[in-house]
């Protein structure tokens, strides 16, 4: 049977994706086969790497066998779209989420509608800054209140983002650093965790 891949990472599942990344830097780091010249301790730190890179996937894909909970999944953005909105709906769901961002800011505050805000909350929801996400998604509804796409983000958003619980952090909201209340703890439960990481 698999550990537990919190437990595998040594953290707790309230643990925030800052911590889960930090946590597994730190044993890659550790347990990198390169620091080992014994052939016994080398072969001993590839199969612990193959355990927490497991584990870490595992936690990103939110496979952590929590039951009892609604999961949310982010499926991504529909294909299709015109012009650059199309190439970036085609690097949300390639995960190409810095690629995707960066073509978002290129687009003129004056040009930033329903599809825009859809489009950031989409790449807040793969980075895990699911109140950031919340936000646009629902100025995308605001501005386009009959679009189903849009629409069903914001019911799984606000779904997740009223059932957190926990401590509070610091995060941005609209350009500006707030105390929200974590829902970190909560996504762990509910197996949400941010499916991007840093490549």
């Amino acid at each position: 049977m698999e550990r537990d891949p919190y437990e595998v990472l040594g953290v707790p599942r309230g643990a925030s994706d800052d911590e889960i990344k930090k946590a597994y830097r730190a044993l890659a780091k550790q347990y990198h086969p390169d620091n080992f010249t014994d052939a016994g301790q080398r072969a001993r730190a590839e199969e612990k790497m193959k355990e927490i890179n497991a584990a870490y996937e595992r936690i990103q894909k939110g496979d952590t066998g929590s039951t009892g909970h609604k999961s949310y999944t982010y499926k991504g953005p529909n294909p299709g779209g015109t012009g650059v909105y199309a190439t970036i709906r085609t690097y949300i769901n390639e995960r190409r989420v810095d690629e995707a961002e960066s073509l978002l800011e290129t687009v003129p505050m004056n040009e930033r509608g329903a599809e825009w805000n859809y489009l950031k909350a989409c790449v807040c929801a793969i980075r895990g800054w699911y109140y950031d996400a919340y936000n646009y998604a629902n100025t995308a509804c605001t501005m386009d209140p009959d679009n189903a796409e849009y629409r069903e983000l914001f019911e799984n958003l606000n779904d997740t983002v009223n059932r957190s619980t926990g401590t509070y952090r610091s995060a941005t909201v609209n350009g500006e650093e707030c105390d929200i209340c974590s829902i970190c703890q909560t996504l762990a439960c509910l197996g949400c965790f941010c499916r991007y990481c840093c490549r």
